[in-house]
């Protein structure tokens, strides 16, 4: 691959690239993402290439056929993913064994193949383009749209979708102060979290004193279900660092770093494969593009920590140092890496630089509300049919998100709650669902936009369990460093804990609020500051679920395991043994035309004979808050089963 030294150079090449590309040649691009990974997508891949060698479709026939294994396009729910090109005939949930149809029947005979589209659960539509899914056709997907569209691991494939040009534009034609100023002018707001105004983060690091600054992407992406930054670098690692280039330029900086966290392997090497790619062709490194500009990126890989996400806790990391908060002022901006000017933006935030510059602010600010602009990637999972990655422009409804994109709750259950920002978000009630998703609306119901989990939850939920979990997970992920957050949360949880288990007492829910309350105020770093948010939104918004853990003994959702019991109903009970062979301790006793019984010493209340009773019986009860009604004795047992 030739050394590019300048942009007209870069365009030469990327002329020649597109030139020997026939947009009319079949190409069929499989996901290979982490999600459609797990699901047998590497499998799919080497069925369809054993295929196409066995039809001679990969010599110089008649008609050719390439495979490009890309990123995740979103649809987590529906993988492995695959789009067939030109056509753009989107399949879903493909396995090895269609290979030898998809060759023969849409490669080769150019038919559809009706049971591998996408069905609409309610019209019984099917959709046959990717743009016409309803999970598609709903979303802005100005990021995540490209990764079906090229290989992560090909920079010429990068290049033929436009890839680098606003490099060339910043580096070429704007001096970095106006670099800066369209950046500002975009109001774009880092989308790690906190939601500050990138452009001022920018020019804090830029305006500080000093030669050496570094800039930084922080992939510590720990929040339990999410994966927006993973998909971005798996899928599109070159529009991550483009974006940093930029960046880097506007700021003053000369190296940058990756901060991944250990458990992205993938991303890991795609985003190295991409380094080094950019490298060979001068992207990376001295005099980029004949601009003088000079510009490296290492790749560092976290230990897991989600205290890492933080963004001192991060640099302290990233120096080799254990991975706590340090107080601020000075911020990273002033004194950040080895005590150098250093800025630091989420893989997000990054990936949009590009798009900003190519297309200019006023476009990016056409998009979005007043104070919240662009789209934000969402990974929307828990009870909703559609799980998966989405792409929606600021100020969408929480209601458009989860029943448009998310086709709703299945079941038909009843939504209950979604839970936004990851372990420390707040969970929102149906009533606040025709509220617009921005930074500030959120705040107000005592949520925050976080880094894009989103966590609906239906009648099924218990919350009072709910907030007890975000605290487990937060109780071990605090760095112990200050005391409000490291005994704060460790006494919410307790409370909780108790609270679940039927030890709550009065004066619980006002104790948890004081705690919370401090906690947040007095914490070191965002962790403890706001970990308490899912404890005063479950109790601002669930308190009825409080009182009845704590009066009434009761866990209304029937979640809380030591607050519910099994019993199995004689007057239903069709002595079918299922729920006998199935009771994981032998907790149930009966026989052949014999009503069963549970024996309430042995259970483990786990609720298997609930799950697998025949459902026409409905013979296994659940009780929360009620006694269990005595047994019958065996001889009634006995007469009862034979009559029957």
């Amino acid at each position: 691959m030739p050394r590019i030294k300048s942009p007209a150079e870069l365009e030469e090449f990327r002329k020649g690239i597109l030139s020997k590309r026939d947009p009319q040649k079949p190409c069929i691009a499989v996901c290979t993402g982490t999600g459609c990974i797990a699901l047998g997508a590497a499998e799919v891949v080497a069925a369809l290439r054993e295929e196409i060698k066995k039809q001679g479709l990969g010599a110089e026939v008649d008609v050719k056929v390439d495979i490009r294994e890309t990123g995740c396009p979103g649809f987590c729910e529906q993988g492995p993913v695959i789009v067939i090109y030109p056509e753009e005939i989107c399949y879903l949930q493909v396995k090895p064994d269609d290979a030898k149809e998809i060759i023969a029947e849409t490669i080769l005979a150019k038919k559809v193949i009706d049971r591998l589209l996408y069905v609409d659960p309610v019209s019984k539509e099917k959709s046959i383009r990717e743009s016409d899914v309803p999970f598609y056709k709903n979303q802005t997907r100005l990021l995540i749209g490209n990764n079906i569209k090229l290989d992560p691991k090909s920079i010429e494939d990068y290049l033929a979708v436009g890839g680098y040009t606003a490099l060339v534009k910043a580096l070429a034609g704007m001096k970095p102060e106006q670099v800066l100023d369209v950046v500002k002018d975009s109001n774009i707001r880092g989308r790690g979290g906190a939601g500050f105004p990138a452009g001022k983060k920018w020019e804090f690091a830029r305006n500080s004193p000093g030669d050496t600054k570094y800039v930084v992407v922080n992939a510590d992406e720990g929040d339990p279900g999410a994966f927006m930054d993973r998909a971005l670098l798996e899928g599109n690692p070159h529009a991550v660092l483009e974006g940093l280039l930029i960046g880097a330029y506007a700021i003053g900086a000369h190296e940058g770093f990756l901060y991944v966290r250990q458990e992205y392997p993938l991303a890991v090497d795609n985003v190295t494969i991409a380094i080094r790619a950019a490298e060979d062709l001068g992207l990376l490194g001295k005099n980029i593009l004949g601009s003088g500009f000079d510009f490296s990126v290492k790749v560092h890989r976290g230990a897991g920590a989600f205290v890492c996400g933080e963004e001192t806790a991060l640099l302290r990391s990233l120096e080799g140092k254990p991975g706590e908060p340090v107080a601020r002022p000075p911020y990273p901006a002033v004194k950040g890496l080895w005590n150098k000017p250093t800025n630091i933006n989420n893989v997000e935030t990054w990936a949009n630089i590009p798009l900003i510059i190519n297309k200019g602010s006023k476009f990016f600010t056409s998009i979005g509300t007043e104070k919240s602009k662009g789209t934000k990637i969402f990974s929307l999972v828990g009870k909703v049919k559609n799980t998966g990655l989405v792409e929606v422009p600021m100020g969408i409804t929480l209601r458009d998100i989860i029943y448009k994109v998310g086709g709703g709750i299945p079941g038909e259950k009843k939504f209950k709650a979604v839970q936004t920002g990851g372990p420390s978000g707040g969970c929102i009630p149906e009533e606040y669902l025709d509220m617009s998703v921005d930074f500030d609306e959120l705040a107000k119901v005592g949520a925050i936009m976080g880094s894009g989990g989103m966590i609906v939850m239906d009648e099924d939920t218990c919350m009072v369990d709910v907030a007890r979990y975000f605290l487990n997970f937060l109780s071990d992920e605090s760095c112990g460093k200050c005391t409000p957050c490291r005994e704060g949360i460790r006494q919410m949880l307790k409370i909780l804990t108790n609270i679940s288990q039927g030890k709550g007492k009065e004066g619980d829910v006002e104790l948890l609020e004081t705690l919370a309350e401090t906690t947040r105020d007095a914490s070191l770093c965002a962790l403890g500051g706001s970990a308490p948010n899912p404890v005063l939104s479950t109790i601002r918004y669930f308190k009825d679920e409080y009182d009845a853990h704590i009066k009434d003994k009761k866990c209304p959702a029937f979640v809380c395991k030591e607050l519910i019991s099994f019993y199995i109903d004689p007057d239903k009970c069709s002595a079918c043994m299922i729920c006998l062979r199935k009771c994981p301790v032998d907790a149930i006793i009966g026989g052949k035309k014999q009503i069963h019984v549970i024996d309430q010493e042995k259970c483990t209340n786990c609720g298997t004979c609930f799950e697998v009773c025949p459902s026409r019986f409905g013979a296994v009860r659940r009780l929360s808050g009620e006694p269990v009604p005595a047994p019958i004795p065996e001889e009634a047992r006995n007469l009862a089963g034979e009559s029957k």
